[in-house]
């Protein structure tokens, strides 16, 4: 796709500073004058539960000669060591009490084994060698215990399930319940790694993982297992300092939801298409991406769309892949500013409070994703938008400028190579003429 008229190269960096995988989101600003701003919250440590199963089946030795949780606890010994200072850490069992046969009981067994906080690392170490593979596997319990360790705020929490198998104690689902957590809006991120390989325990981490926007691993030695879960404790440093604004878009422009600079989520179902508006003064250039988080499994050959159009439905400019390499996230973004409105039917300017004259954007996401057979449609999927509002800053005259305009590139492609290829037959001749003397 392309973006009108602005070049390819500075929409990509533009999408690299605005992409939330991984990104630094932008501050925002109240969507509305009686709604909380998005960028009211203050800088709040990084939250990581860490929810280890201990049951009987971890006893296997099948890592590298190894048990499984004599390589996990090794794992966690080390990931503790490294721990960064800001980082408030915790662990939760499954499995790791209840000795019996009585399954009603052992799928009680989940506790916190060391509360989600600044760690003492001795204690922590210490708490984890106790540790003995017990009984039954309670993860949707878990999983649900671990969100109330990490509690509420606004950033986001993440939970790093280390598990051999699948739930042996449903329900509660363990899938149903990561759906559910992420529905509760707590920006909870769930990421799951996997010591056993069969099928069925690889699907249901795959799904807890993408119900949340959470990554799914299957280890196979211990320095993947440690590498992995410092991956994600570092991770955690790089999650929102702001909550993104709830909001509601609807399917006509004329009925949208007005969004000032700031970030924001919503929900959208498959094949929908939801619109949202923003204001942009005359001195303005509007900046805007999205991501969808594939929470659930969806037909191959999908994607995601933002359009911005006017009042009336003329498109602007649209969106191109953000190219996150993600397969759980679809990203894309787009920028305009009333310079690239010339020639185009656009909306009648109105006078702004300020006294500028201002136009109404209208941002569209359409999405062409499909859910597979027996797959839920219902709640939508979430996703994110982020608006932001920058002075307009139109690019010089000169090469700079029309090196991302094609007819331009083309000529200069094209000089180029007359000036390369008539300098390299000149030194072919004169190679030819100096041997020829020899």
């Amino acid at each position: 796709m392309t973006t009108g008229r602005r070049p390819k190269a500075r929409l990509g960096s533009l999408l690299a500073a605005l992409a939330i995988t991984g990104g630094a989101l932008l501050s925002g600003l109240p969507a509305h004058a009686d709604e909380p701003s998005a960028g009211s919250a203050g800088k709040e440590a990084p939250r990581v539960d860490l929810v280890l199963d201990v049951s009987g089946s971890m006893r296997e030795a099948d890592i590298q000669g190894k048990s499984r949780i004599a390589v996990a606890q090794q794992s966690l010994n080390e990931v503790i060591d490294a721990l960064p200072a800001e980082t408030d850490f915790g662990i939760r069992t499954l499995g790791a009490t209840y000795p019996g046969n009585d399954k009603a009981q052992g799928c009680l067994d989940t506790k916190q084994l060391f509360p989600v906080g600044k760690t003492n690392k001795t204690e922590a170490k210490t708490a984890v060698a106790t540790l003995r593979p017990t009984g039954w596997t309670p993860i949707g319990l878990a999983l649900r215990g671990a969100a109330e360790d990490l509690g509420k705020g606004e950033t986001t929490r993440r939970v790093v399930l280390i598990t051999d198998g699948e739930d042996s104690c449903a329900p509660p689902d363990p899938c149903d319940v990561a759906r559910e957590l992420a529905a509760q809006g707590i920006h909870l991120v769930i990421d799951t790694l996997g010591l056993a390989h069969d099928d069925k325990t690889r699907q249901q981490l795959l799904c807890i993982a993408n119900a949340t926007g959470g990554t799914y691993t299957d280890v196979r030695t211990q320095e993947q297992l440690t590498d992995k879960v410092k991956q994600l404790v570092d991770r955690s440093n790089d999650t929102y300092t702001v909550a993104p604004v709830k909001t509601a878009g609807t399917d006509r422009c004329e009925s949208a939801p007005v969004l000032a600079p700031g970030v924001y989520s919503d929900r959208e179902k498959f094949s929908e298409h939801r619109v949202y508006r923003v204001p942009v003064k005359a001195s303005q250039e509007l900046r805007a991406s999205v991501s969808v988080a594939l929470d659930r499994p969806v037909a191959r050959d999908y994607g995601v769309l933002l359009q911005a159009t006017s009042t009336t439905g003329q498109e602007l400019v649209r969106g191109t892949d953000a190219g996150s390499g993600r397969t759980d996230v679809i990203s894309t973004g787009l920028r305009w500013s009333t310079d690239d409105s010339k020639g185009y039917a656009t909306a009648s300017p109105s006078a702004s409070p300020s006294g500028k004259p201002e136009t109404t954007v209208c941002l569209v996401i359409t999405n062409s994703l499909a859910a597979q057979p027996g797959v839920a449609a219902d709640p939508g999927l979430p996703l994110e938008l982020t608006v932001d509002l920058t002075a307009a800053s139109p690019a010089p005259d000169g090469p700079a400028m029309g090196l991302g305009r094609g007819w331009i590139l083309l000529l200069v492609l094209t000089l180029a190579g007359l000036v390369a290829g008539l300098l390299f037959g000149w030194i072919a001749r004169w190679r030819i003429a100096v041997w020829q003397e020899n």
